[in-house]
């Protein structure tokens, strides 16, 4: 039985190690922090829970699939619940939209909304199925995606493919062909934040985040999100897998250029056949692999990083019927945002604000009559140009102003507990470049398609998992990433 060192138990390194362990591998995750589970992560204080990540699960086929691939049923481990609305959408003018996954209500809601916009949305959804249909076998459910550009375009097989995604221009310039009232350009824009990204700049294939979404659903753990985490683990603990938290990585072991296992604090070495990292794939290149590996660094050198996040964690003594349970409040110029956050690398003075109350659909997260707000604002990615330190309450009191002109006031007045995260912690905790939640942005026309490999293309026996690398971020695509390795490992390597 051959070994395997999973560095990091986000989602993407318990999906690889699931699989791997199914398949005879003899299995060991390694997670420096104190739970498995990455930026999916829960915080508790005062009678308040919060899901301190992802609040939304799409794709659940692929969740399914994960169970069913290792001879286990998805419902024997966790409930899924559909959200409706989504989620509840207010504009900088007051108005108003609560966006369904049931299209009838969807395009009611929009022809009330904006009259003679219904069919716009039929129209979009419909470019966005076509591109789904187009790229999700090459570059969702296979390594193919993680190719060179050069690669990809050499394979007669995918050209066809590759003129179907929509790649030339931007999303923005894909939703204004369907939609002309701006606040609806506002709305499906937005779905380019998805992978950190701005719209003006990334491909219209990202018209694909949105087809997801509305086609297949939004769906919520009962119990919060971290119960996937804590799902995932059980199963990998059930199939043998060996998983060691307060365990930090500090190198990985090269011998001309195949990967032999890494180095613990301490100087603790272990040896392994193939090492699977979950960590940030940039960090990775930059902290974990030797110095002499200067070509595999050069590749991601000046690489654009995602957005980052700030992050408020709120539990209030008060209810806000107004809310749902996921909630938006866009800014008035959209496109200025967006500069201001790639151009300048600078946070927003009226920024667009996501505020997610998941004691609406699970009453244990509050006490009764309070309100567990997870507040999640856009920023840059961590320059010279913003000191988070020194500008962290600052910035606080920028998003809480903002909330009361949207209309939610009596926020500070009722605090019992609060947190907050910025892209220096998200840097901290989970070895995120420059703070990014989803690694690289996608600001380029082929952008999304070319993250880091899912194999290391200068390191034998190395591969990549989770939201920086191949095929993206978010849950589905970072449960994928370990689908796709441990189909590459049993490919290449006769271990097991």
């Amino acid at each position: 039985m051959s070994r395997v060192i999973v560095i990091g138990a986000g989602l993407g390194g318990l999906s690889a190690a699931i699989r791997l362990a199914h398949q005879g591998y003899d299995v060991t995750v390694l997670e420096k922090n104190e739970r498995v589970g990455g930026k999916l992560n829960i915080w508790e204080a005062g009678g308040y829970t919060f899901d301190t990540g992802p609040s939304l699960l799409t794709m659940p086929f692929v969740v399914r699939e994960l169970f069913s691939s290792v001879g286990r049923e998805m419902d024997d481990y966790l409930k899924l619940e559909p959200v409706d609305p989504i989620c509840r959408y207010v504009f900088s003018d007051g108005s108003m939209l609560d966006a369904s996954s049931d299209r009838e209500k969807m395009v009611a809601s929009i022809e009330r909304f904006s009259p003679g916009s219904g069919q716009g949305f039929d129209s979009f959804m419909g470019h966005g199925k076509r591109i789904y249909e187009a790229s999700a076998e090459p570059f969702l459910f296979s390594s193919f995606g993680s190719m060179g550009i050069g690669d990809m375009f050499r394979n007669l097989k995918y050209l066809p493919a590759i003129s179907r995604i929509d790649a030339f221009r931007s999303l923005h310039d894909c939703v204004w062909e369907y939609f002309s009232d701006h606040r609806l350009q506002q709305l499906f824009d937005r779905f380019a934040t998805y992978n950190g990204s701005s719209p003006y700049l990334a491909p219209a294939t990202l018209a694909i985040i949105p087809y997801i979404e509305f086609a297949m659903g939004g769906w919520y753990v009962k119990g919060g999100m971290y119960k996937f985490a804590e799902a995932l683990n059980g199963l990998a603990v059930e199939l043998g897998v060996e998983i060691r938290t307060h365990a930090t990585v500090e190198r990985i072991i090269i011998n001309q250029s195949v990967a032999e296992g890494v180095v613990l604090g301490r100087s603790e070495e272990i040896a392994a056949d193939v090492v699977v990292c979950n960590a940030d794939a940039l960090y990775a290149h930059e902290q974990l692999l030797p110095g002499e590996l200067l070509q595999a660094r050069r590749r991601y050198k000046g690489v654009e990083p995602s957005l980052a996040g700030f992050v408020m964690l709120l539990g209030v003594r008060r209810s806000y019927p107004e809310l749902q349970h996921h909630n938006i409040f866009f800014s008035e110029d959209y496109r200025h945002e967006f500069n201001t956050l790639f151009g300048e690398q600078l946070p927003y003075h009226d920024p667009t604000v996501y505020v997610g109350v998941s004691s609406k659909a699970d009453s244990r997260h509050a006490p009764e009559g309070g309100s567990n707000l997870f507040i999640l604002v856009n920023a840059p990615a961590l320059s010279d140009n913003y000191d988070w330190d020194m500008n962290r309450l600052k910035y606080r009191d920028v998003v809480l102003q903002k909330l009361r002109r949207s209309g939610l006031d009596s926020i500070e007045s009722h605090i019992d507990v609060e947190r907050i995260i910025t892209p220096v912690d998200f840097a901290g905790e989970y070895n995120a470049h420059r703070g990014s939640i989803y690694g690289t942005s996608s600001n380029r026309r082929m952008a999304a398609f070319m993250r880091p490999a899912n194999k290391s293309r200068d390191v034998d026996n190395l591969y990549f998992v989770g939201g920086s690398s191949h095929p993206g971020g978010g849950i589905p695509l970072v449960l994928l990433s370990g689908k796709i390795v441990s189909e590459l490992v049993a490919e290449e390597h006769a271990f097991a």
